[in-house]
């Protein structure tokens, strides 16, 4: 039986950190990638310490409801898309669902077009 791929090739299982000269080396590579990428006298961007999916007291309403229409919309396409793929009394549930799905962004959305900006 013919392989149609090659061998991974052979790898060094040292690491490269071992010798003092290669930890040397290593230094001035990370020296030399932050003189260049992050030039003297800027400042790197700051972290955000928030988690991606934290609902925190100081959200906006706005962006949390803007969140919500988008993540209704995503719901209602990955419902609508799969019912495509299942028997046909399956897919009356998957379509209701997808309606219901669209009435609360629907929603969602009037809300969003309603809500006052602070000035």
């Amino acid at each position: 039986m013919i392989k149609p791929t090659p061998n991974p090739p052979e790898t060094d299982p040292t690491s490269p950190y071992e010798s003092l000269d290669s930890r040397k080396l290593h230094q001035a590579a990370d020296r030399a990638l932050d003189h260049y990428l992050c030039p003297h006298g800027s400042t790197p961007p700051p972290r955000s310490n928030r988690a991606m999916y934290a609902v925190t007291a100081d959200t906006k309403n706005e962006d949390l409801l803007a969140n919500a229409c988008e993540t209704l919309a995503c719901a209602k396409t990955i419902a609508q898309e799969f019912a495509g793929l299942v028997k046909p009394s399956q897919r009356r549930t998957l379509m209701g669902i997808a309606q219901l799905i669209m009435l609360s962004e629907l929603a969602v959305n009037r809300v969003l077009d309603n809500l006052e900006l602070p000035g």
